[in-house]
């Protein structure tokens, strides 16, 4: 178990950027991965992106080119670069530690932040 903290969520304009971070207490060993999800009012929480801590990185279509995942392991942290945003990423956003270094499956984490807000206007 490790606990994680997300920060850096607002409100932006359409076209604007926000990074997303989130702080882990605790070991994360180079076998695990780290996950963001998103959920919108009336919707089921949905894949944007994740990192195994051994590097690779994959992401959800309708992010790919405009979110970027990244790490700094010796703060224990993973980060959410957010670029060209769109009304439609407005949602509560999570990040997770899955075991199994690398899930599109909200299941298959097994430690969650308590979330943060991203508001993209028109």
């Amino acid at each position: 178990q490790v606990d994680l903290v997300e920060s850096g969520g607002g409100s932006v304009q359409a076209g604007g950027s926000l990074r997303l971070s989130c702080a882990a207490s605790g070991r994360i060993f180079s076998s695990h991965g780290m996950g963001w999800f998103r959920q919108a009012p009336g919707k089921e929480r949905e894949f944007v992106a994740s990192l195994r801590w051994s590097g690779n990185t994959y992401y959800a279509d309708d992010v790919k080119g405009r979110f970027t995942i990244s790490k700094n392991s010796a703060e224990n942290t993973v980060y959410l670069q957010m670029n060209s945003l769109k009304p439609e990423d407005t949602a509560v956003y999570y990040c997770a530690r899955t075991r199994r270094g690398y899930s599109k499956m909200a299941a298959e984490y097994d430690s969650w932040g308590q979330g943060t807000q991203v508001t993209v206007s028109s």
